[in-house]
């Protein structure tokens, strides 16, 4: 593909984040033969969202690196041609399965997460987390005294669930706080009204805060703080990328919920983290004194889990009008399951996809299928990304901040009816062309490089990832 052909689906995702679309003619893409195949356009789902950010990037560049509308510049060629590599961008995209800690492969999922046969259909069950895991095997009634490991457990699970149907089993667990999900029928055709892939508001009121234009920037989010309030995984991703674009990322969690060790150490490069109770007065003080400062909140908990904080987008706007606030789910913003919890892996099981995506003996048999990647959180994060950089660049122009919403659901939705499947591309794939190895607190990490870049922008994290929860709760 040369700068001059205008893919869709890049398009529709550089446009989905506020960008102006004569500009996508500058993101071209080598390619890496029949990378992240599925029955889905997952490939080209991928390499649109990694080439809408980096566009982004570039573009933030040229608005930091001169004077002059976004027009003048871009009519002046300051914003460089960005060119992806489908190889990175695959790479990238499974960059949970690539790592190695000191040689060792983390566990991708526990043994009581995955499909499991009800009495009439499938479910989808989610426990890597402690807190889900007992919340599940309460909510069903199953005893847990410590006296069976969990792939003994598993055993008593499938048989407890054969007896159950679906539907009956997605509302018990919910109710008991857990994450199971019925599976969804691959659908007919498309509804009437989709998910959004993104929605947009901009604040009311003028901000004062800028990023200095300098001319040469170091990286387009030099200087840029943020606030992290995200957990697995599209959310880790979107801060990963703008670490890696020279922003100052800091994670805040609460001390009562531990991340595992092994999900950071993938989706914390380059990031610092530290621990707050924002139900504790004095913890609470440090976070405003933080938020005072932030450029950039990202937040992925459930809608409506922050508000009592006063963390609402509105109330964060009507205090900080410069913020740009980018919010994630699982669901999307309406309907009965937008205050759900939910994880890529559930999305597809709910939505359809993992009905579509069986194959082989697995379809015959009627087991549901799955992405060859967790791609709707690794997407989803490279297009938080790239409308945060967005949010950036117009910011610089108007200094109105403003808040974005985006969800597992809408890129979903995407995926199965706004994307086009296109013949595989040339050329040949080698994972190991697209990783790297370096040390940090977890041991020596062999990881995937990003797959975000621009000509002359940064190939690399500028720091490995630290320990979780170790860092001062103070920006750089």
């Amino acid at each position: 593909m040369t700068p001059t052909d205008h893919d869709a689906a890049t398009l529709h995702a550089w446009t989905a984040v506020g960008g102006r679309p004569e500009l996508v003619g500058r993101v071209s893409y080598a390619g890496a033969g029949d990378v992240l195949p599925a029955k889905l356009p997952v490939r080209q789902l991928a390499r649109a969202t990694v080439g809408a950010c980096s566009l982004a990037a570039a573009e933030l560049v040229a608005a930091r690196g001169g004077t002059g509308t976004p027009g003048e510049r871009a009519a002046a060629q300051r914003i460089p041609e960005v060119r992806v590599a489908e190889g990175a961008v695959a790479t990238a995209f499974h960059s949970e399965r690539h790592l190695r800690i000191d040689g060792r492969a983390p566990t991708a999922f526990a043994p009581l997460s995955g499909f499991w046969r009800t009495s009439d259909n499938w479910v989808r069950t989610h426990a890597n987390y402690p807190h889900h895991r007992a919340r599940l095997l309460r909510a069903l009634g199953i005893p847990d005294d410590g006296s069976r490991d969990d792939r003994a457990l598993a055993g008593v699970l499938a048989a407890e669930l054969a007896t159950r149907e679906a539907a009956e089993v997605q509302e018990t667990v919910y109710a008991g706080g857990g994450l199971a999900v019925a599976l969804a029928p691959a659908p007919a055709a498309a509804p009437d009204e989709l998910v959004p892939l993104v929605e947009t508001r901009e604040a009311a009121e003028r901000g004062s805060r800028r990023l200095p234009a300098r001319a040469p920037v170091a990286a387009p989010a030099d200087g840029v703080r943020v606030l992290d309030l995200t957990r697995v995984l599209a959310g880790p991703v979107a801060g990963r990328t703008l670490a890696l674009l020279g922003a100052d990322v800091l994670r805040v969690d609460a001390p009562q919920l531990p991340e595992d060790a092994d999900t950071y150490a993938d989706t914390g490069m380059g990031k610092r983290s530290t621990l707050l109770d924002l139900g504790a007065a004095g913890d609470r003080e440090v976070f405003e004194e933080l938020l005072a400062t932030a450029d950039v909140v990202l937040s992925a908990y459930r809608p409506g889990a922050l508000d009592r904080y006063g963390l609402a987008p509105e109330a964060l706007l009507d205090r900080h009008p410069g913020l740009v606030v980018a919010q994630l789910s699982a669901w999307g913003w309406t309907g009965p399951w937008a205050g759900r919890r939910g994880f890529d892996s559930l999305v597809q099981a709910g939505t359809g996809i993992a009905a579509i995506e069986a194959t082989g003996a697995a379809a015959a048999s009627g087991r549901p299928g799955a992405l060859p990647a967790q791609a709707l959180d690794h997407g989803t994060g490279y297009l938080v990304a790239a409308g945060v950089l967005r949010g950036l660049t117009e910011r610089q122009e108007t200094g109105r901040g403003r808040r974005m919403r985006y969800s597992l659901a809408g890129t979903a939705a995407w995926l199965m009816h706004g994307v086009r499947r296109e013949a595989p591309s040339e050329g040949a794939y080698d994972a190991r062309r697209w990783m790297t190895a370096c040390e940090s607190p977890y041991g020596k990490l062999d990881h995937a490089l990003p797959p975000v870049g621009y000509p002359g922008g940064p190939n690399g994290w500028a720091r490995p990832v630290g320990l979780w929860g170790a860092d001062a709760p103070a920006w750089r």
